[in-house]
């Protein structure tokens, strides 16, 4: 498969993998440019493998968790929304389907990296314990800490009562 054509039918989802890592478009989309460029410099190495989408969902994660270990990018959030027009999505995103989308993305995004890779890798992209593992190369056990964790937070979060909600004034 040559990577042009790999990039066209892969870019849809690679971005919405990304989008759903770090809750910004634009950021989403540097991470996945990022990603494609390094993976088009390896492309004969890499169309080799058996699954050449999971190394650049690898790729895609690993641009994601080091984001940290490089200096503040600062962005300029645009004026327009990108929701309409030419460059809104053809295929739907599966998050719309759930209600209280927002209160769900701010909750996480307040969780570490890791753990909030791991969510997204399990229950965006379907993959297996194993499978998330060899994503974010740690241990199996590791990953499901991350989830036990990662969950307990949001369940958490999701069941405090705001404090306006017990009386108080806003």
């Amino acid at each position: 498969m040559r990577f042009e054509d790999f990039a066209a039918a892969r870019l849809p989802a690679l971005l919405r993998y990304a989008a759903l890592l770090c809750g910004d478009r634009e950021l989403a989309r540097d991470l996945v440019q990022e990603a494609l460029t390094k993976a088009l410099v390896r492309w004969k190495r890499i169309s080799a493998l058996d699954r050449p989408e999971a190394y650049v969902r690898t790729m895609v994660t690993n641009e994601f968790l080091s984001l940290r270990r490089r200096k503040a990018v600062r962005t300029v959030a645009l004026t327009y929304d990108t929701t309409d027009g030419p460059d809104a999505p053809t295929v739907p995103d599966h998050a719309a389907a759930f209600g209280a989308g927002e209160d769900l993305w701010r909750r996480l995004i307040g969780l570490p990296r890791q753990q909030r890779a791991v969510l997204v890798l399990r229950y965006y992209e379907g993959l297996t314990d194993d499978e998330i593992a060899e994503t974010l190369k740690c241990r199996p056990g590791t990953v499901r800490g991350y989830a036990s964790r990662a969950l307990a937070t949001l369940r958490v979060e999701m069941t405090r009562v705001p404090s306006f909600a017990q009386g108080e004034t806003a």
